[in-house]
């Protein structure tokens, strides 16, 4: 047989035991008979390099290394998906389609909503020849290399009708057994294991080598169609049934279901399923099965209308307080902390939970060496539920609050009728890195790359001793930090520039004035108007700004009264930070109304419709009440809807909305 011929049988025969290995799970072979055929394709290979081609079994192994990853713009928009927690909100989703589409019964898929990273491939003429990661759903990053690894990817469509193009979508992620066995291994050479799969899956796929992302054990499957050419699928099911016809991993965990009870039977299964299942999933994808209505139902902003994630209850886990710790913040408070042994809950690995103050950490009797039930739902930060007495010893010891400071030494005092207790050194290293982080944030000056870990730095090398120091910091001085190179200084110093353009709104916030939050700086900006007028505002002046009662009229007076405060606004001001007055507010249809907003608004953010209803006037509450005025119903609109509907409150269409800002 011609080295040729050989090569193309070895290759045939190889992506048919990957596809029956990896996708399938149901192996024809030993692994020793696989490794001989892969031995002999690269011995021909090697003696023949003219026959080397991007879709051979053995460019998996990576090898490129890239400086950085190019970006890819998708053809077509990647879509994130809106999330449901309870029937109520399913029904109203799912009350929508069917008046949308004016019929009794919606017919629906449901997957799995499996917890990895969502990805685009992009097939010509059967061949692999571009991966990319979702990014911010219009521009990802290429990361071809990398996903070449990944052992269930087929490098070449088979089966019938393969079409010329084809994108398709999915999720990259890394089985329960393949994550443990990985992080033993790298235990067993004394290196640091990976906190879960979700993020070391992430992790692997965004390495710049990817040999890096060979030695890891990813998997794929593939739930989407993007764009594709010579084929049209009138329902989902038909969908997944062609990328399983054309060799592509498909998750055969789907039911396709009828109405309500269909998928809350399936979420139902599906939960009481989670820890069988061989890897993570946080919920149930549902998703309108019939292509025209898709269509017809379209999208709003980011999301598809026709599809949803059921997401599945926070999960409670039992661990052990291994010690308990104090933690101190901008404004001095300190808050307890349990360290736990590490627990995987709620789709990440805990190993810290909350103890919020002193009242709190006495009130749940919380002890080291106490047995716990530890709750994590979403983003939400870990705590704990309740401490499992039935498992005391008699060895677990009482937590001691500090009266100095652990960072600084300073005196801890706890102010009267307060349950929080603050560390009174104004100079503490730890409060300072946390009004860094804090003027920083994106609703303070914005200052993109300016995070935890970096404001810990500074303050460690004594680059800055206020906020003010910022901008006074230079390239040289930057460059000079550990893991800071050159681009990422300068892009961090442009962002500094940049804040220097803000609202006066922003910048009163950003200063971390105690209980001045968001809502009381804009009523200070509104007031004030500049800065020095609110920097000489006395406490009568004060309480004449609205919702400021005396105990807030004299925090802020207080602040302002401190040398080292006033030295800084001077500082900044001096340094070109230029806060710009409010809008003066022309009369309109919100003129000292109370509107809130619900659902998703395809126009604008709803940051920006919040900033135009206060411009004209308006307040913009988070909640429905009888002092409601107006409530904006945007796309998915739930229960503010249903309450406003019931008190009799005007409700407005994005549309009418619109109308009115004009």
């Amino acid at each position: 047989m011609k080295p040729a011929d050989r090569v193309a049988k070895l290759r045939e025969e190889l992506a048919y035991h990957n596809h029956r290995y990896y996708t399938l799970d149901a192996p024809e072979i030993s692994d020793s008979a696989y490794d001989k055929l892969m031995r002999e394709l690269q011995t021909l290979e090697a003696a023949h390099p003219e026959l080397v081609t991007p879709d051979s079994p053995t460019q998996r192994v990576g090898g490129a290394v890239l400086e950085k990853f190019e970006k890819v713009t998708h053809r077509q928009q990647m879509l994130s998906l809106g999330n449901v927690f309870d029937d109520g909100e399913f029904t109203e989703f799912d009350d929508r389609i069917r008046k949308g589409m004016n019929v009794d019964q919606v017919q629906y898929v449901c997957e799995p909503k499996m917890d990895g990273l969502a990805i685009e491939l992009v097939y010509e003429k059967g061949k692999f020849v571009q991966g990319s990661t979702r990014g911010d759903g219009a521009i990802g990053e290429d990361v071809t290399e990398n996903l070449k690894t990944i052992k269930n990817l087929p490098l070449s469509l088979s089966g019938k009708k393969v079409p010329p193009l084809l994108e398709v979508r999915g999720e990259v992620f890394i089985r329960k057994a393949d994550f443990k066995r990985m992080n033993e291994q790298l235990l067993a050479r004394g290196e640091e294991a990976f906190v879960n799969p979700r993020n070391s899956a992430a992790g692997s796929l965004r390495q710049l080598d990817s040999k890096n992302t060979a030695s890891r054990p990813l998997s794929i499957y593939l739930y989407e169609v993007g764009v594709v050419e010579g084929r049209e699928f009138e329902t989902h099911v038909e969908k997944l049934d062609a990328l399983a016809e054309w060799g592509l991993p498909v998750n055969p965990r789907r039911n396709v279901v009828k109405g309500f009870a269909g998928v809350k039977g399936a979420w139902s299964a599906l939960l009481a399923e989670r820890h069988a299942l061989p890897y993570e999933i946080d919920g149930l994808v549902v998703k309108v099965d019939r292509t025209d209505y898709r269509t017809r139902l379209g999208q709003v902003s980011k999301s598809p209308r026709w599809a949803v994630a059921w997401k599945f209850p926070p999960e409670e886990m039992e661990t052990k307080v291994e010690r308990i710790l104090v933690q101190v913040g901008r404004t001095g408070a300190i808050t307890p902390l349990a360290e736990l042994t590490p627990v995987f809950v709620g789709g990440v690995t805990v190993s810290r939970a909350t103890l919020h103050n002193e009242d709190e950490l006495r009130r749940k009797d919380v002890r080291e060496g106490d047995w716990v039930f530890v709750r994590r739902a979403g983003d939400v930060i870990p705590e704990i539920v309740k401490v499992i007495t039935a498992k005391r010893t008699g060895k677990e010891k009482e937590f001691v609050f500090p009266t100095k400071c652990p960072v600084c030494g300073g005196a801890v005092k706890r102010e009267e009728d307060a349950a929080v207790q603050r560390c009174t050194n104004r100079a503490c290293p730890a409060q300072l890195a946390g009004r860094l982080r804090h003027f920083a944030t994106r609703t303070a000056m914005d200052i993109d790359g300016l995070g935890e870990k970096l404001c810990e730095a500074m303050v460690e090398k004594e680059l800055v001793t206020s906020v003010a120091g910022l901008y006074d910091l230079d390239l040289d001085t930057l460059t000079g930090l550990e893991r800071m190179g050159e681009k990422s200084a300068q892009n961090l110093l442009d962002a500094i520039v940049k804040s220097k353009d803000t609202t006066l709104r922003r910048f009163i916030y950003a200063l971390g004035i105690p209980d001045v939050g968001e809502a009381t700086a804009k009523a200070l900006a509104e007031h004030f108007r500049e800065v020095p007028a609110l920097m000489n505002a006395s406490l009568e002046d004060l309480q004449k700004v609205k919702d400021i009662g005396p105990e807030m009229a004299a925090s802020i007076r207080e602040y302002f009264e401190e040398a080292e405060n006033r030295a800084v606004v001077t500082a900044l001001l001096k340094a070109g930070v230029s806060p710009k007055p409010p809008e003066v507010v022309a009369a309109g249809a919100f003129t000292g109304k109370t509107i809130v907003l619900t659902g998703t608004l395809s126009s604008m953010s709803r940051d920006e419709a919040k900033e135009a209803i206060e411009k004209r006037g308006g307040k913009v509450s988070g909640s429905v009440s009888k002092k409601t005025d107006m409530l904006v119903a945007g796309e998915e609109a739930g229960s503010k809807l249903t309450k406003a509907k019931e008190l009799g409150v005007k409700v407005l269409t994005e549309a009418e909305f619109a109308a009115l800002l004009k």
